[in-house]
């Protein structure tokens, strides 16, 4: 028979075996969450390989959003958190708040990984900081690589469903799949901090602004970006003008531009252009700065090049025909010294955009930036312009800086448009309308212009148009391109007494007509282009000169653009 102190030893042994049993280390493992469970912890916890507010899945955690202006601090209350606590636009280490701050002193460790990278620290002590580090250029670093932190970026309303890619397939291929819509892919649009064509993907993240090769802001390191276009030609003329001093035959650097584009330092989604011609002097020819106003609109200052044609202003590698049709802004545009833009799309889509410009300045444009002189004696003689543009997209998206260049295939986009304004020439007044339209689906491109002007001192309509069309013969190797147009000068209704006491600006506007077309051949991806171009020119009589001449040439083109 059992005694009731052995039931109660069973009894008790029983019980610490199963608080034994319940204890942690005989728990079952847990898998670890598919989600960073906790967002201020300073744990990885789902082994993703990103900490609290800097995994995508703690974007909406209190924790990790700024408090709003009224509640911000006068000063950084955290230092490793990477939120921008006193709303000074300077986060943690960079925040002169933090120097002193035990978190923000160099560890001594080499500066090789995402987190050390993006910390505002010199950690090795070499003296450059995260991106400047060329340690941070190395392999598995992608902290560096512009606004885009690699193929697992994104957020849950956008992620960026990298698909496969086939065979055969580069990618640039990937553009406007998915649900990227194909409407960034220009410096400008890839930098201005604007969801431009609304499918969720800023800037860089992007498809466009990441694989479109003409677009150089979202490649190395964040800061600046340079670019360089190089034209060796060698031209032959069939015909030429009696009058012209030019050789038949030439062979020479015909452009060498040099491009520099970054942010503005201290200001977000603000960037600066400036483009440098460097054939016989370097001469500083386009500079351009651009700061928000709000979330949707800009201000952009710049050198004056263009108001509503983009014939001036565009790179030498946006041009499928190599160069501009001079009669398209010769009598309608003027190189003013400086001008101010302000604009951005009218509804929050984007489909709807606007832009208006003033411009003004003294003498003549000379092609450098602040440089400028005086002829017909119209010294005393000051010019401006203004006026207001506005672009409807269609289909898809499109900015003026974009390009009929075709490289690969491309979604279909259509957009319209019209522009008007006012300019005050040294000799001239009138106001002018223009009108773009815009086309490209696969491998087929579109572009027209229209210009045209009602000079109110002579009383003479003057007007020019050029289309211009692009096919993709073979993707990433062939595209050819051919445009026509024309330049009809008008009469003077009011001629003066003496025809020279208008200026050369009026003597030599004659009716003239032009086609060209150009062979191009991608010899390696997209950096070399070999280009053979035709150009035919039928020029009429003009006011001053009662002969009129037909001109024709050849001209072979090797280009690179990087």
């Amino acid at each position: 028979m059992i005694s009731k102190r052995t039931c109660f030893r069973v009894l008790l042994s029983l019980a610490s075996l199963s608080l034994a049993w319940a204890s942690p280390q005989h728990a079952t493992a847990q898998p670890e969450p598919d989600k960073e469970l906790n967002c201020s912890d300073g744990k990885d916890n789902d082994g993703d390989g990103v900490i609290d507010c800097e995994d995508a899945d703690c974007a909406d955690n209190p924790a990790c959003q700024s408090p709003p202006p009224s509640a911000k601090p006068d000063r950084e209350t955290n230092c490793t958190d990477r939120i921008d606590n006193d709303g000074d636009s300077v986060v943690d280490c960079a925040d002169s708040d933090c120097y002193d701050d035990p978190a923000c002193k160099p560890n001594g460790m080499p500066e090789n990984t995402n987190s050390l990278c993006s910390d505002f620290i010199d950690n090795d002590g070499d003296g450059a900081i995260d991106c400047d580090d060329m340690d941070c250029q190395g392999p598995g670093v992608t902290a560096c690589k512009g606004s885009w932190r690699g193929p697992n970026s994104g957020t849950a309303q956008a992620p960026m469903d990298m698909p496969a890619l086939g065979p055969g397939m580069s990618v640039e291929d990937l553009i406007g799949t998915g649900s990227d819509k194909d409407g960034e892919r220009n410096d400008i649009l890839c930098s201005d901090g604007i969801d431009n064509d609304g499918d969720g993907r800023i800037d860089c993240a992007d498809f466009g602004c990441r694989f479109d090769p003409s677009v150089t802001v979202c490649t190395g390191n964040p800061d600046i970006r340079f670019s360089v276009v190089g034209q060796l030609s060698h031209s032959h003329y069939f015909k030429k003008d009696p009058s012209s001093t030019l050789p038949e035959d030439d062979t020479r650097v015909t452009a060498l531009q040099l491009r520099a584009l970054g942010p503005i330092r201290g200001i977000e989604n603000s960037f600066f252009l400036l483009s440098m011609r460097a054939e016989r002097t370097p001469r500083l020819t386009f500079a351009m700065f651009q700061i928000p106003v709000g979330s949707r609109f800009y201000l952009n200052v710049n050198s004056g090049g263009g108001s509503l044609s983009t014939g001036l202003i565009k790179s030498a590698s946006k041009r499928p025909l190599i160069d501009p049709a001079y009669y398209l802004y010769s009598s309608f545009e003027q190189g003013n010294g400086a001008a101010v833009d302000f604009g951005g799309p009218i509804n929050a889509s984007g489909s709807l955009q606007f832009r208006t410009y003033v411009a003004g300045g003294s003498g003549r444009y000379n092609g450098n930036v602040g440089g400028r002189y005086f002829r017909d004696e119209d010294v005393g003689n000051y010019t401006y312009s203004f006026g207001a543009q506005a672009t409807v997209n269609l289909i898809g998206y499109f900015h003026r800086f974009d390009t009929g260049f075709l490289y690969t295939k491309v979604p279909t986009m259509a957009a319209f448009s019209l522009g008007a304004k006012y300019d005050q020439r040294s000799i001239e007044r009138y106001p002018a309308g223009n009108a773009q339209l815009a086309f490209r689906s696969g491998i087929f491109s579109l572009e027209s212009e229209f210009y045209g002007k009602r000079e109110l001192e002579f009383k003479s309509t003057q007007f020019a148009y050029n289309v211009t069309g692009g096919l993709l013969l073979v993707p990433k190797h062939l595209f050819f391109a051919a445009d026509y147009g024309a330049f009809i000068a008008g009469k003077l209704e009011k001629p003066p007494e003496d025809l020279f006491d208008t200026g050369s600006d009026v003597r030599k506007q004659r009716d003239e007509m032009q086609a060209r077309a150009a062979l191009h051949w991608f010899f390696y991806r997209h950096v070399g282009v070999l280009s053979a171009l035709y150009r035919y020119r039928d020029v009429k009589s003009s006011r001053d000169q009662k002969d009129g001449y037909k001109e024709s040439e050849g001209r072979l083109v090797a280009s690179y653009w990087f």
